[in-house]
Order: structure tokens, then sequence, then C-alpha cells
């Protein structure tokens, strides 16, 4: 009874493999869910767009983009994390999925553990940006606003703890000026506030800040790159106004629950590669919104992760940051 039972399950779990490659062949049957966790308005939630646009036509399936935003991605990111391991749930991140980890005490989910790695589409610098009526051209001028008198100066972030707002953390200590910070729910919001002159600036990625920029109506004034970003060349570096080591950048991944089957990751990932190489697609994400794209392997967005989460959380806890 025993050897039956066992050469039972053993042929059982032989099935189950096998049928692993045709799963793939399938998907998707049905439509797919790419869960974004910040508001529409940013630069997470067109890149979602654009990709699951590209691919409804590629593989004649719907992909749907759904807004969970809240408390830095997490809200949305635990969802996903909690939800079918089935290869219809798609979660599309940004860097804050790498501090999230350090800075909420009672997150839902374990980063490291939770999902399944897809992509790491791409990265970008940071940029700081005021509305173009402000008066500032440099981030120095800031600075000397900033000391002459403390807080004067607003600038805003997509979030309390995330890396746009750590930088500032950083550039403080090291400059010795205090700035007053102005955290938002996502992208979107936080530009709206600079647009409508209810903060001075704000800080976030390239790909965010550069349509407003070269529309005339935010003026960059750095970025944080080790060199100047291709999408803002005339826009010199923290490095380069009295910032030496500070340097950060924003980053885009998409990730499945985990659990999810491996053959059917590799085919979204081998999918997902195809589309980001069309024309129209590149030149939208490295032209317009100033992406380096990487196009990464599954394996090697994982090992991305540990980095991001082993960098950040160190800085994160030497300043005591929280929210909450």
């Amino acid at each position: 009874m025993v050897r039956y039972v066992a050469r039972s399950l053993a042929l059982a779990l032989a099935a189950a493999v096998a049928a692993l490659p045709a799963l793939a062949q399938d998907w998707p049957s049905k439509p797919v869910k790419f869960v974004v966790p910040f508001p529409p308005g940013g630069s997470v939630d067109p890149l979602a767009r654009l990709l699951g646009a590209k691919l409804g036509d590629a593989l004649k399936q719907q992909f749907i983009v759904e807004n969970r935003p809240g408390a830095g991605g997490s809200i949305g990111s635990g969802y996903v994390a909690k939800a079918a391991a089935d290869g219809y749930t798609f979660l599309f991140v940004f860097d804050s999925h790498g501090v999230n980890q350090a800075l909420i005490s009672k997150l839902p989910y374990n980063t490291a553990k939770d999902f399944a790695p897809v992509m790491l589409v791409g990265t970008a610098p940071y940029a700081i940006a005021t509305q173009a009526g402000k008066p500032w051209k440099s981030f120095a001028e800031v600075v000397a606003a900033s000391k002459a008198k403390p807080e004067s100066v607003s600038i805003g972030s997509i979030g309390n703890g995330t890396i746009g707002h750590l930088v500032l953390v950083q550039a403080q200590q090291a400059g010795g000026f205090r700035i007053t910070h102005a955290p938002f729910a996502g992208g979107g919001p936080m530009n709206q506030n600079i647009l409508g002159g209810q903060i001075d600036m704000g800080i976030g990625s390239v790909a965010l800040l550069t349509p407003q920029v070269r529309g005339g109506k935010m003026r960059a004034i750095a970025t944080t790159g080790h060199q100047r970003a291709q999408a803002l060349p005339a826009v010199p570096t923290l490095i380069e106004q009295g910032f030496p080591g500070l340097t950060a950048y924003a980053w885009w991944g998409i990730y499945a629950p985990a659990g999810t089957p491996k053959a059917i990751v590799d085919k979204a990932n081998a999918e997902l590669a195809k589309v980001l190489a069309l024309p129209d697609v590149h030149k939208t994400l490295t032209e317009s919104l100033g992406m380096d794209l990487n196009v990464s392997t599954p394996e090697a967005l994982q090992k991305w992760t540990l980095e991001q989460l082993a960098h950040w959380g160190k800085i994160v806890k030497d300043n005591g940051i929280k929210t909450d």
C-alpha cells in the first residue's frame, strides 16, 4: 500500500511538472491584471499601461491596469503578495519597493520572499526641479537660501522614507542646511502641487520630471547620477554642485506572487523583452522619459532587490526614519 501511494504521488508530480511548459504555452488564456501601487500621473502607471497595451496586441489578451495606491506602494504590493500565484496578477513597482521593508514596521509581506521577480525594466537618476517661475537656477542657490533662512524652501517627494526623501536627508547632512519636506502619495499629486505653487520644488525620477521640464513648466536644477542624465544634459549633478558621492537611482521592476510557475515567469519575461525592444516603446521610455533600460532576467532582478534592501535599509536605520 505504501509503495502504491508513493508511486501514485511520483506519477502525479511528474505529470504536474510535465504540464508546466504546456501551461506557459497557453498563457495568457484570460485577462491579466497589472497592479500599480501608485495613483495615475506618476511614472509607474504610464509604464504599466504602455506595456499592457503592447502585450495585449501581441498576445491577443487583455492586460488590465489596476491602481491600488497608498503607503509608499505597500498597499498594492501587499495585495499582490496574497494574490493567486497563477500568472494572472503582476506587480509594477517603483524604487520604494526596496525601502519599505526597513521603513514600515508592520509591512504585511516579506519583500525578498513573497514575490517572484520577473524583470528589472530600467533605472534613471533622480532630478530636482522647481516651478518655472521660482527664482532658483541651481541647487547651490537652494542651499544658500535654506542656510540663510532654514526651512523656508519646501520640496516634495513621493513619500516619507522614499529614495527621493532619503537623498534629501543625506544632502542636508552633508551640506548643513534645513529644507521643508512635503511627502505625497505619488508623482502625479507631487507634480500638481509644484505646478500649482503649493510647494517650491520636487524630487522625482528623471522619467517623472523630464516631460514637465521640456514643456517649460518646470526648471531642473540638479540630477543624482554619477554623470549627467542623457535626458537633461545641461543640468549638473549633485556631485558637480558640491555633494561628492551623493548618487541615487530610481528603478522600475515587475514581480508576480511567490510560487508563480517559473515557466510562466520566464514566458512573461520573454514577451516583455520583445515589447521593450519595439522602436516606439524604446524611444518613449529612453528619450521621452529618460529611462536607461535594463530588461533583466528574473534572477538579476532578485539580486538587485536584495542589494537595494541592504543599501537603503542601512540609511533608514542609521537616520531613524519611520512612517508609522
